[in-house]
């Protein structure tokens, strides 16, 4: 057993017992551990997105490999830019070149820049004017752009794969009796739905009562999908509980049970020395 794995099991354990210290309240521990899980995510995000998006696909293309078709004036001018950046994130050669290479980006696929990226990469330098409180309003051009691309993009999705394959799967199959069945169930129960939400009309009568099917076949799709988040987290947590199970041996010096026993003597003292200044402050109010 390595002394990394170790040091790693007893951080994942200490971490997942603080954030499950929030069950009996919140508390210092469990602050720390969430603010750790989302700097740590956000941080991974953005290594991701650089290396897999940013570099590849956006540099990539702006300034790819310099060929021989890389000799021109305009080119230099272009590749000029590409060499500052580069400078900057080598402090001048003070630092290996991680970030970029130094002669352009890898790409097989792009022989020559392709300048229609300067939107993209202008509009990503908009999204962190957002850091800068007077600029901040030059952030909401990208912003707008981004959803209204990505609303347009789900929409047309969504009606492909969603509303289309409903309409295309709206049909009797006569193939077998259970067939049959299941394809008059979702006949009436898309019906029913669609009626439920018709508002032209006072939901009355024959109108009312299949709204009120089209209403228990709602509640039925939203439980389902409700069931099935739930199943995915406490599959998460049962994972959890299974790395609590297996740090808790011997190979581990029983990190599970060390970190409970710590965490319990942490927030009993925390809690207690609160409660003495709560009512510390209580007396002098009073007095």
């Amino acid at each position: 057993m390595y002394l990394t794995d170790i040091i790693g099991a007893w951080l994942a354990v200490f971490l997942t017992l603080s954030i499950l210290s929030f069950l009996f309240k919140e508390n210092p521990l469990f602050k720390a551990a969430e603010h750790l899980f989302v700097g740590t995510s956000a941080g991974y995000g953005v290594v991701i997105a650089y290396w897999q998006v940013i570099q590849p696909d956006l540099l990539g293309s702006l300034w790819p490999e310099k060929g021989a078709s890389s000799d021109g004036f305009f080119s230099s001018i272009w590749y000029g830019f590409y060499d500052l950046i580069f400078e900057l994130t080598t402090l001048f050669g003070l630092l290996d070149p991680v970030l970029l290479p130094e002669r352009g980006i890898e790409n097989d696929s792009i022989l020559s820049p392709e300048l229609g990226y300067i939107i993209p990469l202008i509009l990503g330098i908009l999204m962190l004017t957002r850091l800068i409180p007077k600029l901040a309003w030059m952030a909401r051009y990208s912003i707008a752009y981004i959803v209204g691309v990505f609303a347009g993009l789900r929409a047309f999705g969504y009606l492909n794969s969603d509303i289309y394959k409903q309409v295309i799967n709206t049909s009797l199959n006569t193939t077998t009796p259970i067939d049959f069945i299941n394809s008059l169930i979702l006949i009436v129960g898309t019906i029913c739905a669609l009626v439920y939400f018709f508002f032209s009309k006072k939901h009355e009568g024959v109108l009312g009562k299949v709204s009120k099917v089209g209403i228990y076949f709602l509640m039925v799709s939203f439980g389902a999908s409700f069931g099935f988040t739930v199943i995915g987290r406490i599959s998460l947590l049962i994972g959890r509980f299974d790395d609590l199970n297996k740090y808790s041996g011997f190979e581990y010096y029983y990190a599970t049970l060390s970190c409970l026993i710590l965490i319990v003597i942490t927030l009993t003292g925390y809690f207690y020395f609160k409660r003495k200044k709560n009512n510390k402050k209580i007396n002098q109010f009073e007095n």
